[in-house]
């Protein structure tokens, strides 16, 4: 099986032209790890079993279960008010402020405009600075009616660690998670990752050059959020323990396994988006051949995981890859392809449907969030996407290029359902939003959902 995984990921490293990548497979209790490339092409070193990769959003994992860790000791309650713990928010909707709860956090149903990505320092008050700054994000939907992909949300869970454990939010990261499960080697800051074998990210451009993306790093400030880089083998060890019953690996009790079920059950209802079906707590769930996947991937600048379990099976599959959007794509087939040669469970994308171009008018536009703009246009049979972002999320990715267009074909369905068909983002799902008159209103396209702009007058 060993052979197996290298092989497969030795085909695809070389097929998408991805510099460096590492993967790990838990499976009957036998751990398989793989690995493929360097580390940068600028100064390159072999990936081995002790690279770190940047594994991005899989850190709100992290995240949630160091919150649940204080939900068993009795020191919050997820239905609690967020301003139960963190008194000081304030947000551009006083009410949300005042009523947002905990779960919500978790669920991405806060409303928010979730991608406030702001550097706000190196010190110990930077999750406090952003969540100052939070008092100028737009409430895009109201609380608790739609699935939004939300950051900002993390690092205000972050904050709220902080208040709890009056300890900087890593500190009590080390002690409430990393330090009882053993996983000394995922870490935070950059001044501890350039001391070991670490992994930059890249971008593959349209001409087919491969360029190191500069800063390495998300601020301080999101490290709530997926700001956290780790070695295969650590994922791997974040994967067992979540399949297991909430102990360490020595038996140490870390986590009530009535609480470590909870956050893989359904809290709010997503289908149709590229996140999956529903969202636990932070987890991102969908069924596959009747088997429930909890999952959540996560993407730096220019480096791209994925993580998948499969607990009725006891099965975890990794993949940490550190260049885009090829490494994307690589990830997901490699996921896909271990579903399949491991238990049999084959993902099957949704089937495309013919429409004319007059209905494909319909959808086209601008639509925004506050950090990237969307332009969708139809050609043919299918609308293009292009993503574009704005100028402070492009401060915050440095050099990394824009991301590539991306296809999208309608599918048969309510809410104006659609798939990717071919490229990088190959089977990723979405929707169409449209207001109480029918026209269009957004679009919800990687688990987030942006606006549509009116044309300025006599456009």
């Amino acid at each position: 099986m060993s052979n197996e995984l290298q092989e497969k990921l030795d085909e695809l490293g070389r097929e998408l032209d991805v510099p460096g990548v590492a993967a790990g497979v838990s499976v009957g209790g036998r751990e398989i790890y793989a690995f493929h490339g360097v580390t940068s092409v600028d100064n390159p070193l072999p990936v081995d079993e002790a690279t770190l990769f940047q594994f991005g959003s899989t850190g709100k994992t992290f995240t949630a279960t160091a919150v649940l860790r204080l939900v068993d000791e009795g020191r919050v309650d997820l239905d609690a008010p967020v301003r139960t713990y963190v008194p000081e928010l304030r947000l551009k909707d006083a009410e949300v402020a005042e009523a947002v709860t905990v779960l919500q956090l978790f669920n991405h149903t806060a409303g928010w405009d979730g991608d406030l990505f702001e550097d706000t320092g190196n010190g110990d008050d930077a999750l406090a600075r952003y969540v100052e700054r939070m008092a100028t994000i737009e409430q895009v939907t109201p609380l608790g009616a739609t699935v939004s992909y939300n950051n900002a949300s993390l690092s205000l869970a972050g904050r709220l660690i902080e208040k709890v454990t009056d300890k900087p939010y890593e500190v009590a990261m080390r002690e409430l998670v990393l330090g009882p499960l053993g996983l000394d080697d995922t870490l935070f800051f950059a001044n501890d990752v350039i001391t070991r074998r670490f992994a930059v990210g890249h971008t593959r451009h349209d001409d087919g050059r491969i360029t190191v993306n500069r800063p390495w790093a998300l601020p301080r400030s999101a490290h709530p959020a997926g700001g956290m880089s780790a070695p295969a083998a650590d994922q791997i060890a974040w994967a067992r323990f979540h399949l297991g019953d909430g102990t360490a690996s020595d038996g140490t009790r870390v986590l009530s396994e009535e609480l470590l079920r909870r956050m893989q059950e359904p809290t709010a209802d997503m289908r149709g988006s590229a996140l999956g079906d529903y969202v636990g707590i932070s987890w991102l769930l969908r069924d596959l051949d009747g088997e429930r996947v909890v999952a959540h991937g996560g993407t730096t600048n220019g480096q791209h995981s994925d993580f998948l379990l499969v607990p009725a099976r006891d099965f975890a599959v990794i993949s940490m890859a550190n260049c885009g959007p090829n490494g994307s794509e690589l990830n997901h087939r490699l996921t896909t392809w271990a579903l399949e040669h491991f238990l049999g469970l084959e993902e099957k994308d949704p089937e495309p449907r013919p429409v004319d171009g007059a209905t494909l008018a319909a959808y086209t536009g601008r639509y925004e969030t506050i950090a990237a703009v969307c332009t969708i246009t139809a050609e043919g049979e299918r609308l293009i996407a292009r993503m574009a972002p704005k100028e402070q999320m492009a401060a915050v990715l440095g050099d990394a290029d824009d991301d590539p267009p991306i296809p999208l074909m309608l599918v048969t369905g309510e809410g104006d359902p659609f798939v990717v068909p071919d490229g990088p983002a190959k089977g990723m799902r979405g929707y169409f939003t449209r207001r109480g008159d029918g026209a269009v209103a957004g679009v919800h396209l990687g688990g987030r959902l942006a606006e549509r702009v009116p044309p300025a007058a006599g456009a």
